[in-house]
């Protein structure tokens, strides 16, 4: 890509929250990093969320290096959090620092393949939608991942659709892309994984519509660092009475 064409390229705003992601987030950022994303620039933002098994001092060293150091196809910005808050919490960080025109959310395991970046863009890149989610479970597939957690994802959807009014396979997807003025629109109250039922819901309330396309998933497991519990299907199951159901009867 040329300077002049650098210039007046739209930029892609990657947020990657991080939290005890050691050497892992390195793996994912060269994926990310490798992706050709032709008429795209691209702003990595990466939050660590309080890490304590080294990751922390890991990213200070990365942003270290960074710092001073402009121009080229990407910018980085690292951002700390000084104890763990949560995805949601970290994603708010993140998104308030983005400065795109498009904004993704990006895990920093290993489960969701960055390849997949140019069909989640094209949607909106040709005007066809302003949020995109990528869909693991698209109709006609094979359950994919543990069985518990599949169930489980199908059975937030389900229950978010029932209140949201929506058709989409998988709410609980990490691949969330959206305009940044329609996410700017939301306000994010939740700070762990209630993050994803809340602005599925708050984004149909405002009726958004969500195009979904297909996505790899290399699932892994609570020993291998998943960090999604039990209790926060629980806490999603609240959400999505809470912004689905009640918002939509008592709007905010």
């Amino acid at each position: 890509m040329t300077r002049e064409e650098t210039s007046t390229s739209p930029t892609l705003s990657i947020v990657i929250p991080v939290y005890n992601e050691l050497d892992t987030w390195r793996e994912l950022l060269d994926r990310v990093t490798r992706v050709a994303l032709p008429g795209w620039r691209r702003q990595i933002v990466l939050v660590d969320d309080g890490s304590n098994d080294g990751t922390c001092e890991q990213l200070r060293q990365f942003a270290d290096r960074r710092r001073g150091l402009s121009g080229g196809e990407i910018d980085y910005c690292v951002l700390f959090h000084e104890r763990n808050r949560g995805k949601g919490a970290a994603l708010r960080t993140g998104f308030a620092a983005a400065c795109g025109e498009v904004v993704i959310v990006q895990d920093a395991d290993l489960e969701y393949d960055p390849g997949d970046y140019p069909r989640l863009l094209e949607p909106i890149r040709s005007g066809r939608a302003s949020v995109v989610y990528g869909t693991r479970f698209p109709p006609g597939s094979r359950p994919k991942g543990y069985l518990g957690n599949y169930i489980a994802n199908r059975l937030l959807t389900m229950l978010s659709n029932f209140t949201t009014g929506l058709r989409i396979t998988d709410m609980e997807t990490c691949y969330k892309v959206f305009r940044r003025d329609v996410l700017e629109a939301v306000q994010i109250e939740q700070c762990r994984f209630g993050f994803e039922p809340e602005v599925t819901a708050k984004i149909a309330l405002a009726g958004v519509i969500i195009v979904e396309t297909p996505i790899a998933y290399d699932s892994r497991s609570h020993e291998e660092g998943k960090k999604i519990g039990w209790r926060d299907g629980v806490n999603a199951l609240w959400c999505i009475v809470k912004y689905g159901l009640i918002g939509r009867v008592i709007p905010a």
